[in-house]
């Protein structure tokens, strides 16, 4: 069975930057496909960023710029790179990721645990 944790969530000032890690452990050969949401209380999931198999990356348009999502094969782990953060980026910031389990194609879906990003102004 695959896992997502999270890490890298903390409080910082606005006009700083964060670097959040979604690592995939258990019998994962790859991730196929990721993508960061966040929420913030009474508010929807919102899709910040997202990773598909063929390298192509896609961002919501208020974080355009500044936000970047990649990943270390190697390592197994996703990764969102938040730069110049402002107050209205706090919220619980959630990966998902499509892992490659098995030789044979199988997969997994799987949500991370979430982590707490705090902007102060």
């Amino acid at each position: 069975q695959a896992q997502l944790v999270e890490s890298g969530g903390g409080l910082v000032q606005s006009g700083g930057s964060l670097r959040l890690a979604c690592a995939a452990s258990g019998r994962v050969i790859s991730i196929r496909e990721m993508e960061w949401y966040r929420q913030v209380p009474g508010k929807q999931r919102e899709l910040v960023a997202a990773a598909t198999s063929d390298g192509s990356t896609n961002y919501a348009d208020s974080v355009k710029g500044r936000f970047s999502i990649s990943r270390d094969n190697a390592k197994n782990t996703g990764y969102l790179q938040m730069n110049s953060l402002k107050p209205e980026d706090t919220a619980v910031y959630y990966c998902n990721a499509l892992l490659l389990i098995e030789d044979d194609g199988t997969t997994w879906f799987g949500w991370g645990q979430g982590t707490q990003v705090t902007v102060s102004s």
